[in-house]
């Protein structure tokens, strides 16, 4: 049984893709381990729904969140990973960030095969730029060479990924739930007070910059009746500025994040879900968000901004309205083209898609993969 290293850089938690990938790895005959951080209060043996789990420990972990700390926080991790799994047949590397630990470890052992599992277009973030853009697109480039399979996210990425890099197109592995017949719920009308005449616009996920969460807010506190109202269910650096809106205005809630295991419950109880991404970068522009996936899951048709991935995906498939400009005039406009389509329709579209974009899809494509590694090793 080959073995692999799932190595990821958080402590795995709530990382949903790494878990989707080991169960299948481990249905597929292989022998994973997710190799994590470790943090206060949680094992550093464990097993996640019988997939097994190292949590490294070190001994930086408590040390200040100073950059030149945790630099070396890094490199402690590094290079006990490389060392306690340089044995390993596989590294199925996590993002960027978990490469090096399976360029090391090939460098020790040269029958190693790696795969790179691009969660993102990472050298092209938000926010990222000068020393740091230049570090992480030159450490890409050098590794990328080392690498015996590449999988992405987003089919513009793959793309990306052929032009610069002069490689086979990598494999487009969708972040996508389970397939599940959702039914419909009316959680945040029952807690939070919503009237059955009013239409709730859901986001959920990360509460902070970038995501159009200010716009969002801006377009809700300025319709003229309260019978489109939106619930924002997440956390994150903005939610203290979501709590003050919903104190001042009567169409704008908030909920807490909750559990990934319950989260369609919730999500089901909207009407519509929302993806506004500001197009800051091309790693925004070229996204295929796992949260879109998720509300078709719970069968709600989608309201996303204009950037080429998701607009395609809509489009394509019929599931809902894009705006036609990221601003909140377009957003207010993409509201009202929501409220005139024929809602029983677009949700039978929903339905058909969330069939197509499910993990057991998924699933096909990384066995795929795997099945070609596999022949090599």
């Amino acid at each position: 049984m080959k073995k692999i290293a799932n190595v990821v850089l958080n402590d795995f938690t709530n990382d949903s893709r790494v878990l989707k990938i080991s169960k299948s790895l481990l249905h597929f005959g292989y022998d994973p381990t997710v190799v994590a951080m470790h943090n206060i209060g949680l094992s550093e043996h464990d097993s996640i729904q019988g997939v097994k789990t190292h949590r490294l420990k070190l001994i930086s972990r408590p040390w200040p969140k100073w950059r030149p700390i945790q630099i070396l926080k890094y490199v402690e991790f590094v290079f006990r990973a490389v060392w306690r799994y340089r044995n390993v047949d596989i590294v199925h590397c996590n993002d960027l960030n978990a490469l090096p630990i399976g360029v090391l470890i090939k460098i020790l052992n040269k029958n190693v095969k790696i795969v790179y599992d691009c969660h993102e277009y990472e050298t092209e973030m938000d926010g990222l730029s000068g020393f740091e853009k230049f570090v992480k697109k030159v450490m890409e480039r050098l590794f990328i060479p080392f690498t015996a399979k590449i999988t992405t996210v987003s089919n513009s990425i793959a793309n990306e990924y052929v032009k610069l890099y002069k490689i086979f197109k990598p494999g487009l592995v969708l972040n996508c739930p389970a397939y599940y017949e959702q039914p419909k719920n009316n959680i945040f009308r029952d807690t939070l007070g919503i009237r059955s005449d009013q239409v709730i616009f859901l986001y959920q996920g990360g509460l902070k910059g970038g995501r159009g969460i200010e716009l969002l807010l801006e377009s809700f506190s300025g319709f003229e009746s309260d019978k489109n109202v939106l619930v924002c269910m997440g956390y994150g650096p903005l939610e203290n500025l979501i709590q003050k809106k919903t104190e001042q205005h009567n169409t704008i809630f908030f909920y807490p994040a909750v559990s990934p295991d319950v989260l369609l419950n919730y999500t089901s109880s909207a009407d519509y879900g929302i993806l506004f991404y500001e197009d800051t970068c091309l790693n925004h522009r070229y996204c295929s968000p796992n949260k879109i996936f998720e509300y078709l899951m719970a069968g709600l048709p989608v309201l996303t901004s204009n950037l080429f991935e998701m607009k395609r995906l809509v489009e394509t498939e019929g599931v809902g309205i894009v705006a036609q400009e990221n601003t909140v005039e377009g957003f207010r406009k993409a509201v009202e083209a929501s409220l005139k389509q024929n809602y029983t329709a677009i949700q039978q579209n929903v339905f058909a898609a969330r069939k197509k974009y499910c993990w057991e899809e998924q699933e096909k494509v990384l066995k795929g993969i795997y099945s070609a590694l596999h022949k090599s090793i």
